[in-house]
């Protein structure tokens, strides 16, 4: 898949109060956590992970948007998920669901029609469902509510392949957190920040915020907000959709304090 420039700033509905709306919930996030370990999550770092999980997918959203306004069609298929992830590497988060998802086994002959639906093919194989990703589904009320925040509707395929891609992302972001509380640091993964040619400088409060983590002092049972903000720049790789991330995670804890 091919990467573009980023656009310099989001253009969906959400623009004007992108924090209004915070369809994945903290107890849902936690829960995510529980499957991977049993260390406690703070309240600010369960709300750092949602709002890292709905920054990801509403950029999604937008770009599949834009695929199917090229189409003339307001509803979202399969299609438009994989037009915005050819157009935007940057979205290319929870990879883990591709090879569960008719979508992207569709690249090699799974077909779909106007509305979504998978055509039949003797060559497809009925053994794999996407439910196959531990926790895939727990997603699907949020991710309907985004998408109703973003002014999109979306067939069954579509919703199942934003559901899916929520859920790994999140639970790589909590492995990569718990790693992290686990070596003390982010010494695992060095405190230098990958930038992709052609892209600015980091800001100050991500080179800030790796600097105090490669030397943690919280205790060793407890992921905190800064945990997940490091396991955040682990997960997105790519500068505009990292820094849009953490800006807006920040803005989400900004009045909470952490347990």
């Amino acid at each position: 898949m091919s990467a573009q420039p980023a656009r310099p700033e989001h253009s969906g509905p959400e623009t004007a109060s992108v924090m209004d709306v915070s369809p994945f919930k903290p107890s849902l996030v936690k829960a995510v956590f529980r499957d991977l370990t049993s260390m406690h999550v703070s309240r600010s770092a369960a709300w750092v992970a949602a709002s890292v999980t709905r920054t990801v997918l509403t950029e999604i959203i937008d770009g599949a948007r834009r695929a199917a306004a090229e189409e003339a069609r307001k509803k979202l298929i399969p299609g438009d998920l994989l037009a915005a992830l050819d157009r935007n590497v940057e979205l290319e988060v929870g990879d883990k669901w591709y090879e569960h998802s008719p979508t992207f086994q569709g690249l090699t002959g799974v077909l779909y029609d106007a509305e979504g639906v998978v055509v039949p093919s003797r060559k497809r194989s009925r053994s794999r469902k996407p439910s196959a990703v531990v926790g895939a589904h727990r997603f699907e009320a949020g991710v309907k509510r985004l998408l109703r925040s973003q002014g999109a509707t979306a067939v069954p395929a579509m919703v199942r392949d934003l559901d899916g891609i929520a859920s790994v992302f999140l639970t790589d972001l909590a492995r990569d957190a718990a790693v992290i509380v686990r070596e003390g640091g982010a010494k695992r993964f060095g405190t230098v920040t990958p930038v992709m040619s052609g892209e600015p400088a980091p800001p100050p409060f991500l080179n800030d915020s790796l600097r105090a983590l490669s030397a943690r002092r919280g205790d060793g049972r407890t992921i905190g907000r800064d945990d997940i903000l490091a396991a955040t720049t682990i997960q997105l790789s790519g500068g505009n959709l990292r820094q849009r991330a953490l800006t807006e995670a920040r803005e989400a804890t900004r009045n909470s304090s952490a347990c």
